[in-house]
């Protein structure tokens, strides 16, 4: 088996069937399976994969546990010499897993291999390769400077600009398309239980580079990515304060204590800033579509702040009550 590919299913069936549907009609040069396992969300999935993907192994497990214990469940389940970890809210576009493997065999010491990922209008996603997490681009990280210097080596996505350049070393590529070999993933420790959400593929890409590897992008394959559709339902300032977390656990483990303490503090810092300039907003604007945003930006900060502080015990409470039973904190 060339490659088995790996589908972790939260609530997801609208975009399940799709992604499915895509990996069989253009996936047709290479020998393939696809395991889908579905985390307690009962949501249909399993009837829909019985009735219209037979050839699809279907694992129903009884509690959540999330996108890093999902994969390694469904790893153990596996025959494939490489894996694909792919998310269910992805589209597979031509012959992009077959140009994905064909690198991952071919290109020097390559232990992981990430590819173009596009919005539904076909809009390429910046964050679909980073360099690894530092205080500096994490504190210098927003919207506006990756529009204004989106070829800086602080964000490491300059490949994505340079469409003639069709296969680029990088830092890391998303978790949301990530081919690695199987050996490889085995001797690595497989994706790290330390995180809750997210970090999981900086963490495993790091781990990948530690061990001699190297880790590929490639222009010349492209799956639309519907971004964060599995996870819709969830409150937006929780996936903030689990990004900051994850980031400083990263942090922790590849830089040591004091660098990770030195970013909980930065963060705070930048908090505050936030938190002032968007208060000054707030008193200019006053209501209306543009105050509602300023509003929704400053529980953010403030939750982020309150996380720098240490003040977040409720993001595991809230971790608990959408059903990560086995989550570790």
């Amino acid at each position: 088996m060339d490659l088995s590919i790996l589908i972790i299913n939260w609530k997801s069936i609208d975009y399940l069937k799709p992604c499915l549907a895509s990996i069989f009609r253009e996936t047709q040069s290479i020998k393939f399976e696809v395991i889908v396992v579905d985390n307690a969300s009962y949501d249909g999935s399993a009837e829909l994969v019985k009735r219209e993907f037979p050839q699809v192994t279907f694992i129903q497990s009884d509690e959540n546990l999330g996108f890093i214990r999902g994969n390694n469940l469904a790893y153990r389940h596996a025959t494939g010499r490489n894996l694909l970890l792919l998310n269910p809210d992805t589209e597979v576009l031509g012959n992009a897993l077959a140009t994905m493997l064909s690198l991952l065999d071919s290109l020097p010491q390559a232990g992981v291999v990430g590819c173009r990922q596009v919005n539904a209008d076909r809009s390429i996603q910046i964050n679909c390769i980073q360099p690894f997490p530092t205080i500096l681009n994490q504190v210098l990280d927003s919207d506006y400077l990756r529009r204004k210097f989106p070829r800086s080596r602080l964000w490491g996505m300059k490949p994505l600009f340079d469409r003639e350049t069709a296969v680029a070393e990088v830092d890391m590529v998303c978790g949301a398309c990530l081919m690695i070999k199987r050996q490889l993933f085995e001797d690595v420790g497989m994706l790290s239980l330390d995180y809750l959400m997210y970090g999981d593929d900086f963490d495993l890409c790091y781990k990948v580079k530690k061990a001699g590897y190297k880790v590929y992008f490639t222009n010349s394959a492209e799956v639309i990515h519907y971004g964060g559709k599995s996870t819709a339902s969830w409150k937006q300032a929780l996936s903030d304060v689990w990004v900051k977390d994850s980031t400083h656990k990263f942090l922790l483990k590849s830089r040591g204590r004091w660098y990770a303490g030195c970013y909980k503090a930065a963060t705070a810092s930048v908090a505050l800033v936030r938190l002032a300039s968007l208060g000054c907003a707030k008193l200019a604007f006053g209501g209306g579509p543009r105050g509602e945003r300023i509003a929704i930006a400053l529980t953010k900060w403030k939750r982020i702040l309150l996380w720098a502080l240490g003040l977040s015990k409720w993001a595991k409470s809230a971790g608990e009550q959408i059903g990560f039973a086995s989550s570790k904190w």
